[in-house]
């Protein structure tokens, strides 16, 4: 089963009516009455339809968020799906599906399902280095405000869980395990009560898609492809649980003349022959600004200077890492007939004696060809 997001093109915290926006685009581009003669436009049709019905379903959205297509099958009605009772994809699910459940049994504290979300945030160079506050929209699952997550409709009642008798919990078999392991029943989402009229809005499950808005503090720092976490801002797993977290991966915009390496910043800086050879004070860029930087007599092109204290802030032991620059000297092109016999006539004053990288290139020459 190919990723239903991926079909239909649209993000994982995608809201409900971009995905419909998203199924209706590209079902009118792909029906098969639009492409005669195209024998795989019926097959991408269907993948299309089957990943809008799995994505506008919350429940069966939810359970592909957590567990991949297995997750889907199951939460379709259909748990034995493959010949084998719950048979979860294990590569979605690591420690927290099965053999989370293990981990548990022998006391080690599997995590289960907790409801957590993952996002992407895209943050400046400059923010990721000094740290910001991001306003952060995304969508998790919360009480169902119809039926404050009873799942029920108004005036109806509920029953013992003929699937649990009430526990809430259902014991299994894996044929590779050798004891049997227990999971929130899927009928009564751990509740212990069964739902005899489900409520219309939320279809019985007690929770709904709700987008959410919350305002985030990036620490000061913070490297690309790194996590924060924000405690119990995920998604209800089951009405009777508490929240999981959301984690933001950061992903921090490559910037026009910076770059990093650890706590350092590094940069390039073009300067003229006159100020390398005969040393000058020049402008460069800093994250804090214009700064200035001395460049010694006699500086060679590819040399690297250090700012110190000019870098990324330091989140463990404190202080600022260094800015490192890296001098280009920069060959004058476009030169009057007059700067060309000014030149000619400084090579001839200066020869090779003062010119170190050329007067060690001629030696090794000397040495390899006699």
């Amino acid at each position: 089963m190919r990723d239903p997001y991926e079909l239909l093109g649209v993000p994982r915290d995608a809201t409900a009516d971009e995905i419909k926006a998203a199924f209706r685009k590209l079902a009118a581009k792909h029906h098969p009455d639009r492409n005669a003669g195209d024998d795989s436009a019926q097959d991408r049709f269907k993948e299309i339809n089957a990943a809008y019905q799995l994505l506008s379903d919350p429940k069966k959205r939810m359970m592909f968020d957590r567990f991949g297509a297995a997750g889907a099958n199951a939460a379709g009605g259909n748990p034995f799906a493959g010949g084998m009772p719950f048979d979860f994809d294990l590569s979605g699910a690591g420690f927290d599906g099965i053999f989370g459940d293990l981990l548990g049994a022998f006391g080690f504290g599997g995590k289960g399902d907790r409801g957590d979300i993952k996002k992407d945030v895209t943050i400046e160079f400059a923010e990721a280095a000094f740290g910001c506050e991001k306003e952060i929209s995304y969508e998790r699952a919360e009480l169902c405000g119809r039926c404050n997550g009873s799942g029920a409709a108004s005036g109806s009642d509920t029953r013992t869980c003929t699937a649990c008798n009430g526990r809430g919990r259902i014991r299994f078999q894996q044929p590779f395990l050798p004891m049997a392991l227990e999971r929130p029943c899927s009928r009564c989402h751990g509740t212990g009560r069964e739902v005899m009229v489900p409520c219309t809005e939320c279809r019985g499950e007690g929770l709904t898609r709700k987008k959410k808005t919350v305002l985030v503090q990036i620490p000061p720092g913070i490297d690309h492809n790194a996590s924060h976490i924000v405690q119990r801002a995920g998604s209800l797993p089951r009405p009777n649980k508490g929240p999981g977290d959301l984690e933001l991966i950061i992903k921090v915009r490559p910037h026009e003349f910076f770059r990093r390496e650890a706590d350092d910043v590094l940069c390039s800086v073009p300067v003229s022959f006159p100020q390398a050879t005969l040393g000058a004070e020049v402008e460069i860029p800093t994250l804090a600004g214009k700064g200035k930087l001395r460049i010694p007599p006699g500086t060679q092109s590819g040399t690297v200077l250090r700012v110190r204290g000019m870098g990324i802030p330091r989140r463990v032991v404190g202080g600022r890492g260094d800015q490192l620059v890296e001098v280009s000297v920069e060959v004058p092109v476009g030169l009057s007939d007059r700067a060309k016999v000014l030149i000619q006539e400084l090579g001839e004053e200066i020869g090779a004696e003062v010119q170190p990288q050329r007067r060690t290139f001629l030696e090794k020459l000397r040495d390899l060809f006699g």
